[in-house]
């Protein structure tokens, strides 16, 4: 399981739109505040979910500090996935946010 810095995921996000990125906060942090891009999975219901998610590229995992990404990233790298876990999570974003 690969890790990159909040800097490094905006980088990534201005060359690649389409970027796989998962936010596994709850429903009403989401609702807060988000990265356009990504796509809310609560933790909560990520077992559940894991099956709608898209093998074909690697999955870039967000939460709000880096505990529960690290946990769900975790799973995914479990499960066979190519996964990348943002450390620092929405706490060091620093970029846009809806």
């Amino acid at each position: 399981m690969k890790t990159i810095s909040t800097t490094e995921l905006e980088t990534l996000l201005q060359s690649d739109e389409t970027l796989n990125l998962i936010d596994v906060r709850e429903t009403d942090e989401f609702a807060g505040g988000h990265i356009k891009q990504a796509k809310n999975v609560p933790l909560s219901e990520f077992g559940a979910k894991v099956d709608e998610l898209d093998r074909s590229k690697p999955i870039h995992v967000i939460c709000a500090a880096g505990g529960r990404s690290m946990n769900a990233s975790a799973y995914l790298d479990s499960l066979g996935f190519d996964v990348v876990n943002v450390d620092g999570g929405m706490m060091s974003w620093t970029g846009e946010t809806v």
